[in-house]
């Protein structure tokens, strides 16, 4: 991972769950079963080089699991 969270993820939407979430089964061979849902959500990321910035952030989550692949959608500033 190229970014880590700083603090915590606020203004938490989901977007997806059950049969919508796309890749249900790759994240299932991946990670294992669960209730996979897609979210996204704001947050305070800091970068390899030491930049700090705010940004919208998507991952998929499941009971159990715990959140898998952040990725960064756009820059909020």
């Amino acid at each position: 991972m190229y970014f880590e969270i700083v603090g915590e993820i606020g203004d938490v939407e989901l977007i997806a769950r059950g049969p919508s979430v796309r890749e249900r089964a790759r994240l299932r061979t991946q990670f294992g079963a669960g209730r996979w849902r897609k979210l996204k959500g704001t947050a305070t990321v800091r970068f390899r080089d030491g930049t700090v910035c705010r940004a919208e952030v998507h991952w998929y989550e499941a009971h159990g699991v715990g959140r898998k692949k952040l990725k960064i959608k756009r820059f909020l500033e």
